[in-house]
């Protein structure tokens, strides 16, 4: 007989992340992530296996916002709007909470090797996408002639230059710093003398 889980899957799953992504992997407990979802440590046990899958669960859910928003973030008339959109979604996740708790995905990226290699190849799967998906937009016909690099290239600087940001903002907690940081950074790809990257 399938036991049924008595409590909120996705209350869970959403108290678990905000545990691990404000504490990380090697600190976080289980006891830690059970005191937080307000469930019983065997029941975690029980429902998901333990930390590991916990986290895999927890990264999963956290990815795939971060792709809807970037998506979103992404649709504009101008290139040049859509990837100032595109860093002011990656510095509000950083920033938005009180305290700051940085960008979950370096934080991750970081941990990866202790907590395992899915979690590190979920951690390039996510990047990966979020590449294409810059790619894409750079990638169209008026746009690319405007950019001093391949649109795949720039993608792939504009993760880099994330992760950058990511720990700038641990250093100074200032996100408006970083918003003008990524303003000169977006300069920087288009040719000179472009105004809007349309």
């Amino acid at each position: 007989m399938v036991m049924v889980r008595q409590f909120d899957e996705e209350a869970v799953l959403d108290k678990v992340l905000e545990v691990f992504w404000t504490k990380g992997w090697q600190a976080t407990s289980m006891a830690d992530l059970a005191a937080a979802a307000s469930v019983q440590r065997g029941s975690l046990y029980h429902a998901y296996g333990g930390k590991e899958q916990l986290f895999q669960l927890a990264f999963d859910r956290y990815a795939a916002s971060v792709l809807v928003e970037s998506k979103a973030a992404l649709e504009a008339s101008s290139a040049r709007v859509a990837l100032q959109q595109f860093f002011d979604v990656a510095i509000a996740s950083m920033t938005s909470a009180k305290p700051p708790r940085g960008c979950f995905t370096t934080k991750t990226a970081l941990e990866s090797d202790a907590i395992g290699s899915e979690v590190k190849s979920r951690v390039h799967a996510l990047l990966e996408s979020l590449e294409s998906s810059i790619a894409k937009v750079l990638g169209r016909d008026e746009v690319r002639p405007l950019l001093v690099e391949p649109p795949e290239k720039i993608a792939q600087m504009m993760i880099a230059f994330t992760r950058g940001l990511a720990v700038m903002e641990r250093i100074d907690h200032d996100p408006e710093r970083l918003r003008a940081l990524s303003g000169c950074f977006i300069s920087c790809l288009f040719r000179q003398g472009v105004r809007d990257g349309s």
